[in-house]
């Protein structure tokens, strides 16, 4: 446990350490839309140097080439941190993150809510509402969305998956974009949570990117389908795994 806390303290370090160092170029693409691609690539930047300088990696398993030349909602689970690092380093073309609003006066991801992501107070339906009707203006203007549909981290250890929120699926379905599930199999081994409570170790993290699901031919109706079929699918991968 000791190291694991050493680790975690290390990988905090690694963080902090390249953000500062970025911060200059971050911030300046930050100002306007037009350079939130920009924006993103110095973020896959920061996530591949700040991970693998304390032997964190991620394993990408694709059940088929993704085409980055079209936008996407995608729905990972989510039982770490480190699942943030792994969409930013998976998704190759524009894309924004949908987070809780507390991530706003976060020291390391308030700069990227209060510009690129789109933070979210589930508490207040008017604001859910008001998140959502931002994030499908990007979605239109060509953005790819990374949204937890589980909407936090579980408590339990080891985590399970929990029930899935419908907002993506209904997005989806309304904007005619295709969805595309991500099986975050391990990283809460090698980091749950925030680390705060079992610390993190160097490892390898799989992710299993599915085949895209296309959602032209749905209705909102098959909302509750879609969501469904999305579980699924990802409950039986980490099943297997």
């Amino acid at each position: 446990m000791i190291l694991k806390k050493v680790h975690l303290y290390l990988y905090q370090g690694s963080v902090a350490l390249f953000y500062f160092v970025l911060w200059p170029f971050l911030y300046y693409n930050s100002r306007k839309y037009e350079r939130y691609g920009s924006m993103n690539a110095i973020r896959r930047v920061w996530g591949w140097l700040s991970s693998g300088a304390v032997g964190i990696r991620y394993q990408f398993h694709y059940e088929k080439p993704i085409d980055w030349s079209r936008t996407y909602i995608i729905t990972p689970n989510h039982t770490s941190n480190l699942d943030i690092t792994a969409m930013s380093l998976l998704v190759k073309s524009n894309y924004c993150f949908m987070g809780k609003q507390e991530l706003v006066d976060g020291l390391v991801t308030g700069l990227f809510f209060r510009t690129v992501d789109i933070p979210v107070n589930r508490e207040s339906k008017i604001a859910s509402f008001k998140a959502f009707k931002l994030i499908m203006e990007r979605i239109e203007k060509g953005m790819t969305a990374v949204i937890f549909p589980e909407g936090t981290i579980p408590d339990e250890y080891p985590p399970v998956m929990h029930q899935f929120k419908n907002g993506p699926f209904r997005m989806a379905i309304e904007l005619k974009v295709p969805i595309i599930p991500v099986t975050c199999a391990n990283t809460w081994k090698v980091m749950w949570d925030d680390g705060k409570k079992l610390g993190s170790k160097p490892g390898v993290c799989d992710i299993f990117v599915h085949e895209p699901i296309e959602t032209a031919h749905l209705t909102v109706d098959d909302a509750d389908a879609l969501r469904d079929q999305v579980f699924s699918i990802m409950s039986n991968k980490l099943n297997q795994a």
